[in-house]
Protein backbone atom coordinates (compact mmCIF):
# COMPACT_ATOMS: atom_id res chain seq x y z
CA UNK A 1 0.00 0.00 0.00
CA UNK A 2 0.75 3.87 -0.08
CA UNK A 3 0.64 6.60 2.20
CA UNK A 4 2.70 9.26 3.26
CA UNK A 5 4.41 8.22 6.50
CA UNK A 6 3.17 9.82 9.64
CA UNK A 7 4.13 9.17 13.42
CA UNK A 8 0.52 7.77 14.33
CA UNK A 9 0.64 5.87 10.65
CA UNK A 10 3.94 4.13 12.26
CA UNK A 11 2.23 3.77 15.56
CA UNK A 12 -0.77 2.24 14.24
CA UNK A 13 0.46 -0.46 12.09
CA UNK A 14 -1.04 -3.63 12.15
CA UNK A 15 0.79 -7.31 12.71
CA UNK A 16 -0.88 -9.48 10.22
CA UNK A 17 0.72 -12.26 10.36
CA UNK A 18 1.87 -11.88 7.34
CA UNK A 19 5.01 -9.69 5.79
CA UNK A 20 3.99 -6.34 4.04
CA UNK A 21 5.05 -2.91 2.73
CA UNK A 22 4.18 0.72 3.08
CA UNK A 23 5.47 2.87 0.66
CA UNK A 24 5.95 6.65 1.12
CA UNK A 25 4.14 9.31 -1.01
CA UNK A 26 6.46 11.95 0.52
CA UNK A 27 9.55 10.15 -0.65
CA UNK A 28 9.51 8.19 -3.85
CA UNK A 29 11.51 4.91 -2.69
CA UNK A 30 11.13 4.37 0.83
CA UNK A 31 8.93 2.25 2.86
CA UNK A 32 8.43 0.38 6.07
CA UNK A 33 8.40 -3.32 5.91
CA UNK A 34 6.48 -4.92 8.75
CA UNK A 35 6.90 -8.38 9.19
CA UNK A 36 4.82 -11.46 10.13
CA UNK A 37 6.37 -10.73 13.95
CA UNK A 38 5.66 -7.55 14.36
CA UNK A 39 9.37 -6.27 13.39
CA UNK A 40 8.61 -2.18 11.62
CA UNK A 41 11.87 -0.91 9.59
CA UNK A 42 12.42 1.62 7.12
CA UNK A 43 13.56 0.20 3.79
CA UNK A 44 15.17 2.03 0.60
CA UNK A 45 14.39 1.05 -2.76
CA UNK A 46 16.15 2.93 -5.73
CA UNK A 47 16.27 0.04 -8.70
CA UNK A 48 14.14 -3.70 -9.34
CA UNK A 49 15.71 -6.12 -6.36
CA UNK A 50 18.14 -2.84 -5.01
CA UNK A 51 17.34 -1.72 -1.61
CA UNK A 52 19.04 -1.94 1.41
CA UNK A 53 17.26 -1.71 5.58
CA UNK A 54 18.54 2.19 6.94
CA UNK A 55 17.51 1.33 10.84
CA UNK A 56 14.01 0.29 12.92
CA UNK A 57 10.99 1.76 13.57
CA UNK A 58 11.74 3.91 16.34
CA UNK A 59 15.05 3.59 16.96
CA UNK A 60 15.68 5.55 12.96
CA UNK A 61 13.26 8.71 13.64
CA UNK A 62 11.13 9.02 10.49
CA UNK A 63 13.11 12.34 9.49
CA UNK A 64 16.63 10.92 9.29
CA UNK A 65 15.10 7.56 7.87
CA UNK A 66 14.00 10.57 4.53
CA UNK A 67 17.19 12.21 4.90
CA UNK A 68 19.13 9.20 4.18
CA UNK A 69 16.58 7.83 1.76
CA UNK A 70 17.18 10.89 0.01
CA UNK A 71 21.01 10.64 -0.22
CA UNK A 72 20.93 6.93 -1.05
CA UNK A 73 18.36 7.87 -4.03
CA UNK A 74 20.34 10.82 -5.16
CA UNK A 75 24.03 9.14 -5.03
CA UNK A 76 22.44 6.03 -7.10
CA UNK A 77 20.62 8.40 -9.78
CA UNK A 78 24.30 9.81 -10.10
CA UNK A 79 26.62 6.86 -9.74
CA UNK A 80 24.15 3.86 -10.15
CA UNK A 81 24.45 2.89 -6.69
CA UNK A 82 24.61 4.26 -2.99
CA UNK A 83 28.34 5.67 -2.47
CA UNK A 84 27.54 3.33 0.94
CA UNK A 85 26.78 0.27 -1.05
CA UNK A 86 29.70 0.54 -3.37
CA UNK A 87 32.14 1.33 -0.96
CA UNK A 88 30.93 -1.99 1.05
CA UNK A 89 31.45 -3.99 -2.41
CA UNK A 90 35.33 -2.66 -2.96
CA UNK A 91 36.01 -3.79 0.41
CA UNK A 92 34.59 -7.46 0.48
CA UNK A 93 36.66 -7.59 -3.31
CA UNK A 94 39.66 -6.51 -1.43
CA UNK A 95 41.74 -9.08 -0.38
CA UNK A 96 43.72 -8.82 3.02
CA UNK A 97 47.56 -8.70 2.99
CA UNK A 98 47.69 -13.01 3.73
CA UNK A 99 45.17 -13.52 0.95
CA UNK A 100 47.16 -11.24 -1.83
CA UNK A 101 50.55 -13.09 -0.63
CA UNK A 102 48.96 -16.46 -1.02
CA UNK A 103 46.51 -16.53 -3.64
CA UNK A 104 48.51 -13.82 -6.40
CA UNK A 105 51.96 -13.03 -5.17
CA UNK A 106 53.14 -16.03 -4.09
CA UNK A 107 52.14 -18.32 -7.47
CA UNK A 108 53.97 -15.17 -9.16
CA UNK A 109 57.11 -15.03 -6.97
CA UNK A 110 57.32 -18.96 -7.84
CA UNK A 111 57.79 -18.02 -11.36
CA UNK A 112 59.88 -14.96 -11.16
CA UNK A 113 62.16 -14.75 -7.96
CA UNK A 114 64.58 -17.43 -7.68
CA UNK A 115 64.71 -17.66 -4.17
CA UNK A 116 60.70 -17.24 -3.42
CA UNK A 117 60.34 -19.47 -0.82
CA UNK A 118 62.76 -17.24 1.46
CA UNK A 119 61.29 -14.28 0.39
CA UNK A 120 57.71 -15.34 1.08
CA UNK A 121 58.52 -16.91 4.36
CA UNK A 122 60.23 -13.22 5.11
CA UNK A 123 57.31 -11.12 4.79
CA UNK A 124 55.08 -13.59 6.44
CA UNK A 125 57.65 -13.49 9.67
CA UNK A 126 58.50 -9.42 9.47
CA UNK A 127 54.51 -7.80 8.53
CA UNK A 128 53.40 -10.75 10.52
CA UNK A 129 51.05 -8.02 12.44
CA UNK A 130 49.86 -6.59 9.21
CA UNK A 131 48.50 -9.79 7.34
CA UNK A 132 44.90 -9.74 8.43
CA UNK A 133 44.38 -6.34 7.34
CA UNK A 134 42.72 -4.99 3.78
CA UNK A 135 45.68 -4.46 1.25
CA UNK A 136 43.91 -0.67 1.29
CA UNK A 137 44.45 -0.42 5.18
CA UNK A 138 48.32 -0.76 4.46
CA UNK A 139 49.82 2.55 4.90
CA UNK A 140 52.96 4.53 4.93
CA UNK A 141 52.21 5.22 8.62
CA UNK A 142 52.00 1.46 10.11
CA UNK A 143 54.87 0.36 8.02
CA UNK A 144 56.84 3.41 9.75
CA UNK A 145 55.81 2.00 13.19
CA UNK A 146 57.19 -1.92 12.24
CA UNK A 147 60.23 -0.31 10.80
CA UNK A 148 60.79 1.24 14.07
CA UNK A 149 59.87 -1.29 16.14
CA UNK A 150 62.16 -3.51 14.38
CA UNK A 151 65.44 -0.86 15.36
CA UNK A 152 64.15 -0.53 18.74
CA UNK A 153 64.76 -4.66 18.95
CA UNK A 154 68.13 -4.79 17.84
CA UNK A 155 67.70 -5.11 14.28
CA UNK A 156 70.33 -3.13 11.61
CA UNK A 157 69.02 -0.80 9.02
CA UNK A 158 70.46 -2.59 6.89
CA UNK A 159 67.86 -5.79 7.76
CA UNK A 160 65.26 -2.73 8.12
CA UNK A 161 65.95 -2.13 4.40
CA UNK A 162 65.45 -5.39 3.19
CA UNK A 163 62.51 -6.13 4.61
CA UNK A 164 60.58 -2.72 3.68
CA UNK A 165 62.34 -3.33 -0.06
CA UNK A 166 60.24 -7.23 -0.10
CA UNK A 167 56.80 -5.66 0.97
CA UNK A 168 57.40 -2.62 -1.25
CA UNK A 169 58.17 -4.89 -4.62
CA UNK A 170 54.85 -7.06 -2.97
CA UNK A 171 52.44 -3.32 -3.17
CA UNK A 172 53.91 -2.42 -6.62
CA UNK A 173 52.41 -6.15 -7.77
CA UNK A 174 49.16 -4.84 -6.29
CA UNK A 175 49.30 -1.47 -8.06
CA UNK A 176 50.13 -3.31 -11.33
CA UNK A 177 47.62 -5.62 -11.02
CA UNK A 178 44.96 -2.94 -10.42
CA UNK A 179 43.95 -4.41 -6.41
CA UNK A 180 45.72 -0.95 -5.57
CA UNK A 181 44.96 2.43 -7.20
CA UNK A 182 48.44 3.74 -5.97
CA UNK A 183 51.55 2.28 -3.82
CA UNK A 184 51.09 3.50 -0.36
CA UNK A 185 54.72 3.14 0.70
CA UNK A 186 56.14 5.41 -2.68
CA UNK A 187 57.22 8.14 -0.28
CA UNK A 188 58.74 5.69 2.48
CA UNK A 189 62.73 6.04 2.17
CA UNK A 190 65.65 3.88 3.00
CA UNK A 191 67.08 4.17 6.03
CA UNK A 192 70.76 5.18 6.20
CA UNK A 193 73.22 2.33 6.03
CA UNK A 194 76.85 1.86 6.09
CA UNK A 195 77.63 1.25 2.56
CA UNK A 196 81.48 0.32 3.34
CA UNK A 197 81.26 -0.94 6.56
CA UNK A 198 83.37 -3.77 8.11
CA UNK A 199 84.07 -6.47 5.95
CA UNK A 200 84.73 -10.35 7.79
CA UNK A 201 86.66 -11.96 6.12
CA UNK A 202 89.32 -14.96 7.06
CA UNK A 203 92.64 -13.70 8.36
CA UNK A 204 96.18 -15.67 8.39
CA UNK A 205 95.65 -17.43 11.59
CA UNK A 206 91.77 -18.04 10.95
CA UNK A 207 92.47 -19.26 7.56
CA UNK A 208 95.13 -22.05 9.36
CA UNK A 209 92.98 -22.67 11.67
CA UNK A 210 90.22 -23.69 9.46
CA UNK A 211 92.14 -26.31 7.29
CA UNK A 212 93.38 -27.75 10.80
CA UNK A 213 90.22 -27.93 12.07
CA UNK A 214 88.81 -29.58 8.55
CA UNK A 215 91.43 -31.67 8.97
CA UNK A 216 90.65 -32.72 12.14
CA UNK A 217 87.64 -33.37 11.43
CA UNK A 218 87.22 -35.42 8.68
CA UNK A 219 89.92 -37.52 11.07
CA UNK A 220 86.88 -38.04 13.22
CA UNK A 221 84.42 -39.06 10.86
CA UNK A 222 86.81 -41.48 9.71
CA UNK A 223 87.70 -43.05 12.95
CA UNK A 224 84.11 -43.29 14.01
CA UNK A 225 83.83 -45.42 10.55
CA UNK A 226 86.49 -47.38 11.45
CA UNK A 227 85.15 -48.20 14.92
CA UNK A 228 81.62 -48.68 12.94
CA UNK A 229 83.20 -51.31 10.78
CA UNK A 230 85.32 -52.70 13.23
CA UNK A 231 82.20 -53.64 15.43
CA UNK A 232 80.11 -55.14 11.99
CA UNK A 233 83.16 -56.84 11.11
CA UNK A 234 82.59 -58.83 14.66
CA UNK A 235 79.06 -59.44 13.99
CA UNK A 236 79.69 -60.67 10.56
CA UNK A 237 77.85 -57.94 9.09
CA UNK A 238 78.06 -55.69 5.85
CA UNK A 239 80.98 -53.40 6.02
CA UNK A 240 80.06 -49.55 5.38
CA UNK A 241 82.70 -48.09 2.80
CA UNK A 242 85.74 -47.41 4.02
CA UNK A 243 86.99 -43.32 4.25
CA UNK A 244 90.27 -44.05 4.65
CA UNK A 245 90.06 -44.60 0.72
CA UNK A 246 88.80 -41.61 -0.52
CA UNK A 247 89.91 -38.05 -0.31
CA UNK A 248 87.30 -36.36 1.48
CA UNK A 249 85.34 -38.09 4.35
CA UNK A 250 82.22 -36.28 3.58
CA UNK A 251 81.08 -33.16 1.75
CA UNK A 252 81.93 -29.76 3.77
CA UNK A 253 85.23 -29.57 3.00
CA UNK A 254 85.14 -29.81 -0.65
CA UNK A 255 82.34 -27.09 -0.44
CA UNK A 256 84.66 -24.85 1.68
CA UNK A 257 87.23 -24.88 -0.26
CA UNK A 258 85.73 -24.48 -3.42
CA UNK A 259 83.37 -21.63 -1.59
CA UNK A 260 87.13 -20.19 -0.42
CA UNK A 261 88.72 -20.29 -3.64
CA UNK A 262 85.46 -18.81 -6.16
CA UNK A 263 84.37 -16.64 -4.48
CA UNK A 264 80.17 -18.88 -5.36
CA UNK A 265 77.46 -17.88 -3.05
CA UNK A 266 76.27 -20.73 -1.39
CA UNK A 267 73.27 -21.34 -3.59
CA UNK A 268 75.21 -20.80 -6.46
CA UNK A 269 77.60 -23.51 -4.66
CA UNK A 270 74.26 -26.30 -3.77
CA UNK A 271 73.14 -25.32 -7.22
CA UNK A 272 76.48 -26.57 -9.17
CA UNK A 273 76.07 -29.27 -11.39
CA UNK A 274 78.48 -31.58 -13.35
CA UNK A 275 77.84 -30.26 -16.45
CA UNK A 276 78.61 -26.22 -15.43
CA UNK A 277 82.39 -27.74 -14.77
CA UNK A 278 84.65 -27.65 -17.72
CA UNK A 279 87.80 -29.87 -16.60
CA UNK A 280 89.89 -29.68 -19.82
CA UNK A 281 89.64 -25.94 -19.63
CA UNK A 282 89.50 -25.36 -16.17
CA UNK A 283 86.46 -23.24 -15.88
CA UNK A 284 83.44 -23.38 -13.96
CA UNK A 285 80.14 -21.45 -15.41
CA UNK A 286 77.63 -20.37 -12.67
CA UNK A 287 74.43 -20.01 -14.80
CA UNK A 288 72.32 -16.96 -14.37
CA UNK A 289 69.21 -18.69 -13.52
CA UNK A 290 70.76 -20.05 -10.14
CA UNK A 291 72.82 -16.73 -9.69
CA UNK A 292 71.36 -13.79 -7.51
CA UNK A 293 72.17 -10.85 -9.94
CA UNK A 294 70.59 -13.23 -13.06
CA UNK A 295 73.65 -12.93 -15.09
CA UNK A 296 76.13 -16.15 -16.04
CA UNK A 297 79.48 -15.88 -15.68
CA UNK A 298 82.92 -17.70 -15.88
CA UNK A 299 85.05 -18.68 -13.12
CA UNK A 300 88.30 -19.87 -13.74
CA UNK A 301 89.65 -22.82 -11.70
CA UNK A 302 93.11 -22.41 -9.53
CA UNK A 303 95.51 -25.05 -8.70
CA UNK A 304 93.42 -26.15 -5.32
CA UNK A 305 89.49 -25.38 -6.54
CA UNK A 306 90.22 -27.64 -9.69
CA UNK A 307 92.05 -30.55 -7.58
CA UNK A 308 89.26 -30.24 -5.27
CA UNK A 309 86.39 -30.86 -7.77
CA UNK A 310 88.62 -33.41 -9.65
CA UNK A 311 89.05 -35.32 -6.72
CA UNK A 312 85.54 -35.08 -5.71
CA UNK A 313 84.15 -36.16 -8.89
CA UNK A 314 86.45 -39.31 -8.35
CA UNK A 315 85.33 -40.03 -5.49
CA UNK A 316 81.73 -39.88 -6.59
CA UNK A 317 81.93 -41.95 -9.66
CA UNK A 318 79.61 -39.63 -11.06
CA UNK A 319 79.51 -36.80 -14.11
CA UNK A 320 76.05 -35.67 -13.91
CA UNK A 321 73.85 -34.10 -11.51
CA UNK A 322 74.39 -31.67 -9.09
CA UNK A 323 78.14 -31.86 -7.69
CA UNK A 324 76.84 -31.94 -4.00
CA UNK A 325 73.82 -33.78 -3.91
CA UNK A 326 72.11 -34.65 -1.02
CA UNK A 327 71.29 -38.19 0.55
CA UNK A 328 68.39 -38.62 -2.17
CA UNK A 329 70.65 -37.06 -5.04
CA UNK A 330 68.37 -33.91 -5.19
CA UNK A 331 70.09 -30.42 -4.29
CA UNK A 332 71.69 -30.19 -1.27
CA UNK A 333 70.00 -27.13 1.13
CA UNK A 334 71.85 -27.12 4.76
CA UNK A 335 75.37 -27.51 6.06
CA UNK A 336 74.27 -25.11 9.12
CA UNK A 337 74.98 -27.83 11.67
CA UNK A 338 78.11 -29.14 10.03
CA UNK A 339 79.83 -25.50 9.62
CA UNK A 340 78.81 -24.61 13.13
CA UNK A 341 80.75 -27.58 14.30
CA UNK A 342 83.94 -26.97 11.90
CA UNK A 343 83.75 -23.26 13.17
CA UNK A 344 83.24 -24.13 16.53
CA UNK A 345 86.06 -26.63 16.25
CA UNK A 346 88.54 -24.14 14.81
CA UNK A 347 87.70 -21.61 17.33
CA UNK A 348 86.18 -19.05 14.83
CA UNK A 349 83.90 -16.32 15.76
CA UNK A 350 81.67 -14.36 14.08
CA UNK A 351 81.85 -15.76 10.65
CA UNK A 352 79.01 -17.20 8.41
CA UNK A 353 79.25 -18.96 5.49
CA UNK A 354 78.92 -15.56 3.20
CA UNK A 355 82.01 -14.47 4.93
CA UNK A 356 84.13 -17.30 2.74
CA UNK A 357 82.98 -15.20 -0.46
CA UNK A 358 84.24 -11.95 1.31
CA UNK A 359 87.35 -13.84 2.21
CA UNK A 360 88.16 -14.29 -1.34
CA UNK A 361 87.28 -11.20 -2.81
CA UNK A 362 89.56 -9.98 0.30
CA UNK A 363 92.83 -11.97 -0.59
CA UNK A 364 92.33 -11.16 -4.18
CA UNK A 365 92.30 -7.31 -3.70
CA UNK A 366 95.18 -7.62 -0.97
CA UNK A 367 96.93 -9.70 -3.70
CA UNK A 368 96.98 -6.56 -6.26
CA UNK A 369 93.42 -7.67 -8.59
CA UNK A 370 91.64 -4.67 -10.06
CA UNK A 371 88.36 -3.83 -8.45
CA UNK A 372 86.75 -4.61 -11.67
CA UNK A 373 88.12 -7.82 -12.35
CA UNK A 374 86.99 -8.61 -8.81
CA UNK A 375 83.81 -7.74 -9.60
CA UNK A 376 83.37 -9.84 -12.69
CA UNK A 377 84.34 -12.81 -10.46
CA UNK A 378 81.94 -12.09 -7.56
CA UNK A 379 79.17 -11.49 -10.24
CA UNK A 380 78.62 -7.64 -8.70
CA UNK A 381 76.09 -6.41 -11.09
CA UNK A 382 77.66 -2.63 -10.06
CA UNK A 383 80.66 -1.80 -9.14
CA UNK A 384 79.46 0.37 -6.26
CA UNK A 385 79.29 -2.83 -4.20
CA UNK A 386 82.61 -4.28 -4.98
CA UNK A 387 84.04 -0.89 -3.78
CA UNK A 388 83.72 -2.41 0.18
CA UNK A 389 86.76 -4.19 -0.75
CA UNK A 390 89.09 -1.11 -2.08
CA UNK A 391 90.74 -0.14 1.62
CA UNK A 392 92.43 -3.41 1.13
CA UNK A 393 94.73 -2.81 -2.10
CA UNK A 394 98.26 -2.80 -0.63
CA UNK A 395 99.30 0.60 -0.63
CA UNK A 396 97.06 2.09 -3.00
CA UNK A 397 95.97 5.17 -1.39
CA UNK A 398 99.24 5.83 0.21
CA UNK A 399 100.84 5.60 -3.86
CA UNK A 400 98.18 7.89 -4.99
CA UNK A 401 98.83 10.73 -2.45
CA UNK A 402 102.48 9.77 -3.33
CA UNK A 403 101.94 11.88 -6.66
CA UNK A 404 101.47 14.74 -5.36
CA UNK A 405 105.32 14.75 -4.59
CA UNK A 406 105.63 18.56 -4.28
CA UNK A 407 109.64 19.98 -3.71
CA UNK A 408 109.81 20.81 -0.19
CA UNK A 409 113.42 22.84 -1.14
CA UNK A 410 111.31 25.05 -3.17
CA UNK A 411 110.16 28.58 -2.14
Amino acid sequence: MKAKLTLSLLNGLEVTGVTYEVHDTTVTGLFVRVTAAGHKAYVVRWARGKKKTLGRVGILTLDRARKEALQYLAEAHEHGEPLAVSKRKADNLMPTLEAFLTEQFEPWARVHHRDHLNGVRAIRKSFADLLPLRMDEIDHRRVENLRMSWISRGNTPATANRNIQRIKGLLSRAVEWGVLTEHPLAKLRRLKTDQRGRIRYLTTEEMTALRVAMTAREETIRAERDSANAWRRERNQKLMPDLRKVVFADHLKPLVLLSINTGMRRGEVFNLQWADVNFKGKILTVEGGTSKSGQTRHLHLNKEAFQVLSDWRDQQGISCGFVFPNDKGGRLDNVKKSWAGLLNLAKIKDFRWHDLRHTFASLLVMAGAQLNTVRELLGHSDITTTLRYAHLAPDAKAAAVELLAFNSEQP
